[in-house]
């Protein structure tokens, strides 16, 4: 029982410190840049988190059931469709600091505010599921402690980027009035997801075309 609880203990850390993997925190950086600190960063965090913790929910318990890692070709196409996310956020953070009217970066017009920061947390999600899968099957014997694992890493991610981008969008507002200032941010946190989501896709990508 005691070693039950320190796993289950140790996964809600686990994702706490999950939270600090450089594509995440690249992502988020550039959606905190795009958006200002106007829109309260830590629930920006918290709503990436909850896509994350959905994602891994849904695909890990299914195979935590079946008792199941996640192929490896498919974990790969994850991986890769970080690095595209990546690049489309890079992209489009350089394209509108270069565009921009004013020298200020235009802010993001129609749909809910939430509905991009869930997506990236989804598909960042769908990219972890196979790895904290494994884990998972690797020290746990039941599917009710295995669920009760991924939920706790999960709600560990969802805390740990919202304290995140609270700490970070302090000073991101100072930068939001400065038109100049904001758009030197928006290029480099949009040139840093370039180079992340290059490299990140590529290696997926070596690993589709050649591994086993």
């Amino acid at each position: 029982m005691v070693s039950l609880l320190s796993s289950l203990f140790l996964g809600w850390l686990l994702g706490m410190r999950h939270a600090l993997e450089p594509d995440h925190l690249a992502a988020l950086t550039v959606l905190m840049a795009r958006r200002g600190g106007r829109r309260g960063p830590a629930l920006l965090g918290a709503v990436w988190g909850l896509g994350h913790t959905v994602a891994l929910l849904v695909v890990g318990c299914v195979l935590a059931v079946v008792d199941q890692k996640l192929p490896f070709r498919l974990a790969q196409a994850f991986e890769l469709l970080v690095g595209l996310m990546l690049l489309i956020l890079g992209g489009r953070a350089v394209a509108r600091a270069a565009f921009s009217r004013g020298g200020t970066p235009d802010r993001p017009a129609g749909g809910p505010w939430f509905r991009q920061p869930l997506i990236v947390g989804v598909i960042h999600g769908l990219a972890g599921s196979g790895a904290l899968t494994a884990l998972v099957l690797a020290r746990l014997p039941t599917v009710a402690a295995r669920i009760c694992y991924i939920a706790l890493f999960g709600l560990g991610s969802v805390a740990g980027m919202a304290c995140l981008t609270g700490l970070a969008g302090w000073p991101l507002a100072r930068f939001d009035g400065e038109g100049r200032l904001a758009r030197h941010l928006s290029v480099v946190t949009g040139a840093g997801s370039l180079l992340l989501g290059t490299f990140w896709g590529w290696s997926a990508l070596r690993g589709l075309l050649h591994g086993d």
